[in-house]
């Protein structure tokens, strides 16, 4: 029975998942087809107005009217003060307000800006951008997920696991046990909240960067600020944390002392490692979120490139196209999850060999 629950469920979640792609994938098409109306559509344009950030959260178009969500913009200006008003002002990036504007240009392109003796000046920008609200709508849903199943485990801590918490507790089990404990060792009950946290933070957001309609669609953890943050966090984990044997093995490594004095060469390789391991983690999560989305966001332009030459050619090509953005979405699900469990395993890992112990103490 518990299987079969989980099954029904499991084709449930397909099932509304499947709608949203679809849903979403008519919107794109619609917009698209907006923009080749007006002019010749430029692909570039369409891949990076989806996966950049934004002042405002689009959702759709409907014939000439855009809908789209409004966001605080916050800024300071460096001779007026601080300013809060309406992204709404800007009308979609045309117009200006307070002295403000969404710049057109390649540095500050689609970032606001104040324009100071004829020069585009970047104030100080705290606004809640696209990204800035999906972070806060992610951090609220894994609150709720999580705070309900706490509830439900403090009610009945002897009841049958059912719904989500049946979906969720032998996944936390595996990543506690199979990455936590195998990569850390025995004290990993210190690390596991941190990798646990890490580790749904991103597969949620993951998630919902492919989901195309609100609160869907924002590219968070394809933005390398995010990633930046979550392998800094993982960094200052592994160096704080870190045993004297690892800081020993760093700066005075166990190779033959030429490699290590009058020229540290060892040592050398060793600090130049320490920044490496992070930098590998934030650029991996960063570049393989963002390669999935733009992939289909350039498949379905490429219905309209085609569309160009040949409404024939066009019609052709759109076929193909759907089908092959259904097949990497559903292979950008695997991705979401595959992409959450690396990075936490390579943040196990790095914290695991920070927590080397003196070669004595093995051989007891």
């Amino acid at each position: 029975m518990k299987f079969l629950e989980n099954n029904i469920v499991g084709k449930r979640i397909v099932w509304v998942l499947f709608l949203l792609f679809f849903a979403g994938s008519v919107s794109a098409k619609k917009e698209t087809e907006e923009m080749q109306k007006k002019e010749n559509l430029d692909v570039q344009e369409l891949v990076f107005g989806h996966i950049n950030d934004a002042y405002s959260w689009h959702i759709m178009t409907i014939g000439e009217t855009h809908v789209s969500i409004p966001l605080p913009v916050i800024v300071r200006s460096s001779e007026r003060g601080w300013f809060v008003f309406s992204s709404s002002h800007f009308h979609h990036g045309h117009d200006a307000y307070e002295g403000f504007e969404i710049s057109q240009s390649k540095e500050n392109n689609s970032k606001v800006v104040e324009m100071v003796n004829g020069e585009e000046v970047r104030p100080l920008d705290i606004s809640i951008t696209k990204n800035v609200l999906s972070l806060f709508i992610s951090c609220a849903l894994i609150l709720i997920v999580f705070l309900s199943i706490a509830n439900r485990y403090k009610k009945n801590p002897l009841s049958r696991p059912t719904g989500l918490q049946a979906v969720l507790e032998p996944l936390i089990l595996t990543l506690d046990e199979e990455v936590t404990k195998a990569c850390i060792g025995k004290n990993y009950k210190k690390f596991s909240p941190y990798i646990l946290t890490a580790f749904f933070f991103i597969f949620f957001n993951n998630i919902l960067g492919i989901i195309p309609i609100f609160p869907g669609g924002a590219n968070l953890t394809g933005n390398i600020a995010i990633t930046f943050v979550l392998a800094f966090i993982t960094f200052i984990i592994t160096n704080v944390f870190g045993t004297k044997e690892y800081w020993k093995e760093i700066f005075w490594p166990d190779v033959p002392t030429w490699l290590k004095v009058p020229v540290p060469l060892m040592p050398l390789i060793e600090v130049i490692g320490i920044f490496t391991k992070p930098i590998a983690l934030m650029i991996r999560l960063f570049a393989n979120i963002l390669a999935g989305h733009v992939m289909i966001l350039v498949l379905i332009g490429l219905i309209f490139v085609f569309s160009v030459m040949s409404p024939y050619v066009g019609a052709g090509v759109s076929v193909i196209s759907v089908l092959l953005v259904v097949f990497m979405t559903f292979l950008e699900i695997l991705v979401c999850f595959i992409q959450a469990y690396v990075f936490v395993t390579l943040s196990a890992l790095f914290i695991g060999l920070a927590q080397v112990e003196p070669h004595h103490q093995h051989s007891k």
